[in-house]
């Protein structure tokens, strides 16, 4: 391998590697965040007073996780898909659906990306703020189309990936993992 060609893969093999951390660290801290958010209600709720901007807090982090987790589900194959289906077919019969399942998924993602952008656009130029923070409501939907676009970057990903790669990909980094028949279930 050229010393050019280990210098792109080196970088592109680092750039997974913080886009890894930052999905799983930020999907931990953000269902951490919200369990102990929605716990602490209750006891609030029960003992003293709710917590004003609970609800609020709780929107924002399902729409955050809900959103760094598409792209995390497109780029570690944990994505609902036709298992069963795709296994029982040959290794060449299975690229060639997942050229075509990954290049429709990711046109899809890019056109989900645009129309988020643009109602959040949108949000932003109505000025609507939550009811309790008060803050500008378009900011809690900046992940959507940055969720949307990333997962869309992650199937075109899986496209490049079985197209440089001789075996079979579901994802840009989960080889598919077909069992024979004697391996059995």
């Amino acid at each position: 391998m050229s010393d050019d060609r280990q210098e792109k893969v080196t970088i592109g093999r680092r750039v997974s590697l913080v886009v890894d951390w930052f999905e799983v660290g930020a999907l931990s801290a953000s269902t951490a965040a919200l369990a102990v958010l929605l716990i602490a209600n209750v006891i609030a709720r029960t003992f003293f007073q709710a917590i004003y901007f609970a609800e609020e807090l709780a929107e924002f982090l399902i729409i955050f996780t809900t959103f760094v987790g598409v792209s995390y589900a497109a780029r570690k194959a944990r994505h609902i898909r036709m298992g069963a289906f795709l296994d029982s077919m040959p290794p060449k019969v299975e690229k060639v659906f997942l050229y075509f399942i990954s290049s429709i998924n990711a046109l899809v993602m890019f056109i989900m990306a645009y129309h988020s952008w643009n109602y959040m656009l949108t949000a932003r130029m109505m000025g609507q703020t939550t009811q309790a923070l008060r803050m500008p409501y378009w900011i809690t939907l900046v992940i959507v189309p940055i969720g949307f676009a990333s997962a869309g970057i992650q199937y075109v990903r899986t496209v490049w990936k079985n197209i440089q790669e001789e075996d079979v990909w579901q994802s840009p980094e989960q080889q598919s993992e077909y069992e024979d028949e004697v391996g059995g279930y």
